[in-house]
């Protein structure tokens, strides 16, 4: 549940904070700059608002830098949400923002100026609210433009017609004017027979900030995928051109950014569930292309359109407080030096106060780095949680911030006790069945182990799968194994045939990290499920890492035990458990990291979620003492 933010006892800490900030804003722009940009910052970031209070929630931020001249102002937008736990009308019902808009002078103190809008354009049922926004200038036109997502139309009696819809303002911060109609309107599913099926028509991106009068418009989300089409800014409004590109596959990526760098557009998408409190496993993805149309692919060049879908880890979580980080916005700070604004969410601090399952989700700020022309948060540390230096906000100046690469985890000797690479004919004797499975169902040869996939699981209430294990190792280690999954390379739907490794501690206690079928999509699925959480809060959450091989695919998870006040608080063996996944057993991508209490786990293998039609093939089960990385709980 979360907290109360705000007392008595801090209304002269408030106060003093807000006659600092209205004196920079007064300042002159040069002698703010100077003498009020800070050196420093920690996240979250928290506006603050006219009179008393800050805002604890701004998702799917965008930001914006002043283009006019003589404009010193950087501006973000948010989606609709409440600003903080407080934020409630006299009847105790949460208010709503219409898309919040802030300002600031230095990218670090930010201030509140108001709703971008008051009321639904008239295209919108009445119901409907006003996502993930995105706002660019037009010198052509000398007018601003914001793109919005409206969850429900009028344009039918479904609740599912969402649309892109767009407001011209001449100011950055409003008043708005709605156009009359929709800029991309509801898109019906045609593969479904169902008349209330629409492709997500969500999260609008317009290539570039300032813009003349073309361009490229981005949308899209899990329904359908991500699609791009040439847009038109008009004083009115926008227009779009009747050709749509898909850029993405479905079931796998929302909340596209692309920026243009060095010959290449880069689409930064997200990826799994935006809004599941302390086990959020929303990550940030990329893919590039030398076409804003793309095709866009990875840095191991697996396409953002394949079946065994691409994406390179931009941020996940990393161990620290911060979880689900996502739907980001990249930029260029003064200098140069690269940043994304992004939400996420504080596992200790999830909820929005007494509401749990309504997720909050405070925005924050961190430097963007370029390592071999792909981008990573932070050089590989992804989300910080202390004190950074500040971004250049003005020009003249630059940040103290310099880059520093998180190493990867690697494996040193391999520890032949843990290990089994199946050349015999039957299972070792340090091998044990949690629920024997029948004994036709797998097998030992050729220096395999073979295991029929269960019309089974291990999730929440459903524990009826079977699962081969094994003692770990004390201390640290890393441990891989090397497997093959029979599904069909392409086509939908096998839900959720999936084979991999189990990090076991019971039932309802583990780690998992899984070659897994969504959808029309094949995905590497890394979970994490917790026996007890408070009312109201999930015992199960996802993430996924780089692509699975139409072949063999390889898994790693890295466990390292924590110690001192952070193992103390837990109550148990608390580890950080970091994956990795490869399609050729060099070349590896790291995903986020879990922490968990396990008591005295268990490698386990297990090959479930389908019918009795596929086979999955383990090569090997290798455990290695662990050569620490750098990936930072800080």
């Amino acid at each position: 549940m979360g907290t109360r933010r705000f007392t008595r006892l801090d209304t002269l800490s408030r106060a003093f904070a807000a006659l600092v900030l209205l004196a920079t804003l007064a300042a002159p722009p040069a002698l703010a700059a100077r003498s009020k940009s800070p050196g420093f910052y920690s996240n979250p970031l928290k506006p603050h608002l006219p009179e008393d209070g800050v805002i604890e929630s701004c998702a799917d931020p965008t930001v914006l830098r002043g283009p006019e001249r003589g404009d010193p102002y950087w501006y973000m937008y948010c989606t609709t949400d409440p600003l903080n736990d407080e934020d409630r009308d006299a009847q105790g019902k949460w208010v709503f923002h219409k898309i919040p808009q802030l300002r600031s002078l230095d990218l670090i103190r930010w201030e509140y100026v108001g709703d971008a809008f008051q009321s639904l354009p008239g295209y919108a049922a009445d119901h409907a609210g006003l996502w993930a926004p995105d706002v660019v200038y037009s010198a052509a036109h000398d007018r601003y433009y914001l793109f919005f997502a409206v969850t429900d139309t009028t344009e039918t009696t479904c609740t599912t017609d969402s649309a892109i819809g767009v407001a011209t303002s001449d100011k950055p911060t409003g008043p708005w004017k709605f156009s009359d109609e929709p800029v991309i309107r509801p898109r019906k599913d045609t593969a479904s027979s169902d008349p209330c099926a629409f492709l997500w028509t969500f999260d609008p991106d317009v290539l570039g900030d300032s813009v003349g009068t073309d361009s490229v418009l981005y949308y899209g989300s899990y329904s359908g995928g991500i699609f791009a089409r040439k847009v038109t800014l008009t004083p009115e409004g926008a227009t779009v051109g009747a050709d749509e590109t898909r850029i993405t596959i479905g079931n796998r990526y929302e909340g596209a950014n692309v920026v243009s760098r060095d010959g290449y557009y880069y689409l930064f998408g997200s990826a799994t569930n935006c809004c599941n409190g302390a086990l959020t496993g929303y990550s940030v993805f990329v893919g590039r292309s030398t076409s804003p149309l793309g095709p866009f692919v990875d840095r191991e060049g697996q396409s953002l359109l394949d079946t065994q879908v691409g994406g390179t880890p931009v941020i996940s979580m990393n161990g620290n407080r911060w979880v689900g980080a996502g739907h980001n916005t990249v930029f260029q700070d003064a200098a140069g030096q690269w940043w994304t604004v992004y939400h996420a969410v504080d596992r200790s601090d999830p909820f929005f106060e007494a509401a749990p399952g309504f997720t909050k989700r405070p925005a924050l700020l961190d430097p963007l780095d370029w390592v071999g022309g792909w981008p990573t948060v932070r050089g590989g540390f992804w989300a910080s949680d202390g004190k950074m230096p500040a971004p250049a906000a003005r020009d003249g100046y630059s940040s103290q911030y310099r880059t520093k690469l998180a190493r990867p985890h690697l494996p040193r000797e391999r520890i032949a006790a843990a290990s089994d690479e199946f050349d015999g004919t039957a299972l070792g004797a340090s091998w044990s069945w949690v629920r024997p499975p029948d004994s036709g169902t797998y097998s030992v040869a050729d220096g395999t182990f073979r295991f029929q996939v269960q019309k089974a699981d291990i999730h929440l209430t459903s524990n009826n799968a079977s699962l081969l294990t094994r003692p770990t190792p004390k201390g640290d280690y890393l441990i891989e194994t090397k497997v093959r999954l029979d599904v069909p390379d392409d086509g939908c739907c096998f839900n959720y045939a999936q084979a991999g490794l189990v990090l076991y501690g019971d039932d309802d206690n583990f780690i998992k990290l899984m070659n897994t079928s969504m959808g029309e999509t094949r995905q590497t699925e890394f979970t994490k499920e917790l026996a007890s959480a408070p009312a109201g809060w999930a015992r199960n959450g996802n993430t996924v890492i780089g692509a699975p091989s139409e072949d063999w695919t390889y898994l790693r998870v890295a466990v390292e035990r924590l110690t001192g006040e952070a193992r103390r608080a837990a109550g148990g063996d608390l580890a950080a458990y970091t994956a990795y996944t490869s399609q050729n057993g060099v070349d590896w991508v790291r995903g986020g990291t879990w922490t968990h209490a396990l008591t005295h786990p268990r490698i386990a293998l297990v090959a479930m979620g389908g019918g009795g039609d596929f086979t999955a093939e383990f090569d090997y089960v290798r455990v290695y003492a662990l050569r620490a990385g750098e990936p930072a709980r800080r």
